[in-house]
């Protein structure tokens, strides 16, 4: 069931809802969560698609929030609010409510939103592309308890990573981090397989694709070893070598589909590992409102200490070493201490005839 309203009110998308349901004879509320999604017209259906398909796990009001630009200044002035409510089957298991705003109301959202928020109910605010730098400060997230971005759709995604980082507050999450559940699930089974310690990391995957930032990140946040990142063709995450004291450990994915994964003295076995749609991972994301720790804990890793040699071992190096190896762009090749060694066996050797002197 469809109920349009063309410059309308709050109280009055409230009676639709009401009216919708006794029409379909559900007058009970059965949703579990607000979820409001922040999105254009262009993007505006693939983003209620994916919703309605994850409300069949988690019945929700969804809230479409669309803000219309206005063309000339007379229409800049004049505000507007027109919506669309569904109920029944248009919208999956829950209530769908379409805002579309118009001139200064478009700057006041959260004032339109909150009334129309289940009561007592968590509120999950998403924004499928053009997030906010700092979601909890932004009107509308100041009202969830969680609140989901991706980075993916940023135009610089891994410069992205960086922002989300300093602006992190929890509940604050990302759908490129959804992306590799499956991936780090299955990475950490197949360590526990094993019964040795990992040395050096390498990730690959296609470029401009924080899901493999972030991959690298954790592992290299976790196991506290270096960890390379390597460019692919994709699509995606393409494969994962962990390098360990019992051999290679490697997770290649090539197809977008099915993986293999192979443990050194272990025959090599193939696991489901395919691309998710959008409809999936917010569902996952709908499973916890709690703060995301290990997110938290990644992300602020940085994507600045990727491919480098962690602070400890660099640390635990020898003073004479480190003063022998170093360089203006502070790498420690191996090779620039065999000259140092050289040439103070030539001073020693200058030295010798002069002792040999003032004995005589």
């Amino acid at each position: 069931m469809k109920i349009d309203l063309t410059d309308t009110t709050a109280g009055e998308i409230n009676k639709a809802l009401v009216q919708g349901r006794r029409a379909i004879g559900t007058p009970a509320v059965g949703m579990v969560l607000t979820l409001v999604i922040v999105t254009d017209e262009e993007n505006a259906y693939d983003a209620l698609k994916a919703a309605n398909d994850a409300s069949r796990e988690h019945p929700s009001r969804t809230l479409v929030v669309i803000k219309r630009i206005s063309r000339t200044p007379r229409d800049r002035t004049h505000s507007r609010l027109d919506a669309e409510v569904r109920v029944g089957a248009e919208a999956g298991t829950g209530e769908t409510v379409i805002l579309r705003l118009y001139g200064e109301v478009s700057q006041h959202a959260d004032s339109v939103v909150l009334p129309l928020l289940l009561p007592d109910a968590p509120v999950v605010v998403w924004w499928p592309v053009n997030a906010p730098l700092d979601p909890a400060k932004d009107p509308l997230g100041a009202l969830a308890q969680r609140r989901v971005t991706d980075t993916y759709t940023a135009e610089e995604p891994v410069r992205e990573l960086t922002a989300r980082a300093d602006a992190y507050t929890p509940g604050d999450t990302d759908l490129s981090w959804t992306r590799i559940t499956p991936w780090r699930s299955m990475l950490a089974a197949a360590l526990d397989q094993v019964d040795c310690r990992v040395q050096a990391v390498e990730v690959e995957g296609e470029a401009f694709n924080p899901s493999c930032e972030l991959l690298a990140m954790w592992l290299a946040d976790r196991l506290d070893v270096p960890v390379r990142r390597s460019p692919s063709a994709g699509p995606g995450l393409t494969g994962v070598r962990m390098d360990t004291t019992c051999g290679p450990i490697t997770l290649d994915r090539a197809d977008g589909s099915l993986a293999t994964l192979s443990i050194k003295g272990q025959p090599a076995r193939a696991a489901a590992l395919k691309r998710r749609d959008t409809a999936e991972l917010i569902a996952e994301e709908l499973r916890r409102l709690d703060p995301d720790d290990t997110y938290a804990s990644a992300l602020r890793y940085g994507v600045d200490r990727l491919n480098t040699v962690p602070e400890q071992e660099a640390s635990a190096s020898t003073p004479d070493s480190d003063s022998a190896s170093a360089s203006p762009d502070g790498a420690q090749p191996a090779a620039a201490k065999a000259p140092a060694k050289k040439a103070t066996s030539s001073r020693a050797a200058k030295k010798a005839p002069s002792r040999k002197a003032s004995a005589k």
